[in-house]
């Protein structure tokens, strides 16, 4: 009968007897995709979730055959069962997979991919709902580099084409032309008429967009500055997509496309310029991404920091 309290003693460890056949040196050698629960520490109450976890370390001493893959998930596993996730946290994991692979690895990284779930107000109404946003948390520790920390995330917006208002502005200047004599014009009869389907006879495209965000945070962060970001880029764009909408919601969100009228180019630079003057961001990427309702293509544009 196999004793298994002795098992670790005698089954045999490739990773560690065997030398490699062929030898080199690997920049990343990991798992992804482990499934953890997150409970995040944040600028904003979130509700626990579900992660999608990457954890790898370099392969720097050529001749070893790998590493030790188990040292990686229970030291995840430790982490996310019994902690509340923060960039500090995240670090940690970092030198405790150099610890575990002293011998084996410079640089470390960490990466929790997932949803965040934030309650969002309505514009004007008392209500409010809930809107997930898809983020990621990075730790890198790298020898040459130091210490690097990260955050990922997405918010979608509406994009109305200043073009085509444009075009659809002098369709209902000619309406007007064709529908009024200049000698005999009231008020009212113009009021009714703009309020008509036939006074209003073309209106712009508009489209749900997406921009992602990638920022390089402040080495000293730990709290996960995740509405703060949020709020600075939704702002930006003023016409985030909202979730709970009574009908005087809708009117203040047709409004606010109206008055915010974007190409992905501006939409592009009004983010670009918020996060240029954030004290929270060393560095940052962002792409844009319109996906048209006049073209079977999306339009695209993507920004660095300087």
């Amino acid at each position: 009968m196999l004793d298994s309290t002795n098992q670790s003693c005698t089954l045999p460890d490739i990773a560690s007897e065997e030398k490699a056949k062929i030898g080199g040196q690997l920049q990343w050698v990991g798992m992804s995709d482990i499934e953890m629960p997150l409970l995040m520490s944040a600028d904003v109450s979130v509700p626990a979730s579900v992660a999608r976890v990457r954890a790898e370390v370099s392969l720097d001493d050529e001749a070893s055959k790998g590493i030790h893959m188990s040292r990686l998930y229970l030291a995840c596993d430790q982490a996310f069962s019994h902690e509340t996730i923060d960039y500090l946290v995240l670090h940690q994991l970092t030198q405790n997979f150099l610890q575990t692979h002293k011998k084996l690895s410079q640089n470390a990284l960490i990466e929790v991919e997932g949803e965040a779930l934030l309650r969002r107000k309505a514009l004007v109404s008392d209500h409010s709902g809930w809107r997930s946003y898809p983020i990621k948390l990075s730790v890198v520790q790298c020898k040459k580099s130091g210490l690097s920390k990260y955050l990922s995330f997405q918010v979608t917006y509406s994009s109305t084409c200043p073009c085509s208002a444009a075009l659809a502005r002098q369709l209902i200047q000619e309406n007007f032309k064709q529908q009024f004599d200049q000698n005999n014009i009231s008020k009212q009869d113009v009021i009714d008429w703009l309020g008509s389907e036939q006074g209003i006879n073309a209106t712009p495209h508009s489209q749900r967009s997406s921009a992602v965000i990638k920022v390089k945070l402040q080495n000293e962060q730990q709290e996960i500055p995740l509405e703060t970001l949020i709020n600075l880029v939704e702002n930006s764009l003023q016409t985030a997509v909202q979730a709970a909408v009574k009908r005087a919601d809708e009117q203040a969100f047709a409004l606010r496309n109206g008055q915010n009228l974007m190409f992905c180019e501006d939409a592009a630079r009004r983010i670009k310029q918020v996060l240029s003057k954030s004290a929270l961001v060393k560095q940052f990427h962002l792409r844009v991404t319109h996906h048209e309702s006049l073209h079977p293509h999306d339009a695209t544009a993507e920004a660095y920091s300087e």
